[in-house]
């Protein structure tokens, strides 16, 4: 059988000694790989970096894998998501598939059987999924080198605020709420009181705007949130 193509894997595994098998086995049949333990870190690595494939344990700290899931799903709508799950209930697979898992494997799984899920997947993964670059205003916004250029300076991103970008740009049709930003990016509860996102997007405004007196890329609406511009 001919093999598939090399792609770019997201392994996010708690347990350590499995985390390590999984990406040796994906590493051995030529993938690339990263790795995250938890599923904050999961978010924060998914919404950061392009992706062609997530492999995603069910049961994580900081996070759940269902929850986890559902927020990559809403921001990279045609990535695959492997679900892992050591339970053997219907239900837990049916809510995993509900949420936006692609499919699922149930613990203890044999390295042929995961080998060949991976591979079918990854035919999937769309050529134009990965969002790397935004160029606007005469400046690159450079979202997998995490930086942005405007004539010749070159300004770096830190992971949350390449997240807030990539989360406000994938929804630019709509108005994305604080508490949006809050959970998904941030990875907090949505009715924490906290003036965190209000002071990231301050930040991000002065390495992004021509002007940050007077945003254009980043807008605010009143009661509302904050938008992405509407392109021209």
């Amino acid at each position: 059988m001919a093999q598939c193509r090399s792609v770019r894997i997201l392994v996010v595994e708690d347990e350590a000694g499995l985390r390590e098998g999984i990406v040796d086995l994906l590493e051995g049949d030529d993938h690339v790989v990263t790795a995250v333990g938890d599923g904050v870190a999961a978010v924060e690595t998914g919404l950061r970096e392009p992706y062609d494939l997530v492999v995603l344990d069910l049961m994580l700290p900081r996070l759940d894998g269902v929850e986890v899931c559902r927020r990559l799903r809403a921001a990279r709508p045609g990535m695959p998501i492997l679900m892992l799950t050591a339970r053997g209930s219907e239900d837990d697979k049916v809510r995993g598939l509900s949420e936006g898992a692609d499919d699922y494997v149930t613990k203890p799984f044999s390295a042929r059987e995961l080998l060949a899920r991976v591979r079918v997947l990854g035919r999937r993964a769309p050529a134009d999924e990965s969002l790397d670059q935004v160029q606007v205003d005469g400046a690159v916004i450079d979202l997998a080198r995490m930086v942005v250029i405007r004539g010749e300076q070159c300004i770096p991103l830190t992971p949350r605020e390449v997240g807030i970008v990539r989360w406000l740009y994938c929804h630019k049709d709509r108005v994305v709420s604080r508490a949006e930003l809050l959970e998904q990016v941030f990875g907090q509860r949505r009715d924490l009181q906290t003036r965190a996102v209000d002071m990231a997007i301050a930040v991000l405004r002065k390495k992004l705007e021509a002007d940050p007196a007077a945003p254009t890329l980043i807008v605010s609406v009143k009661g509302a949130g904050y938008a992405w511009r509407r392109d021209p």
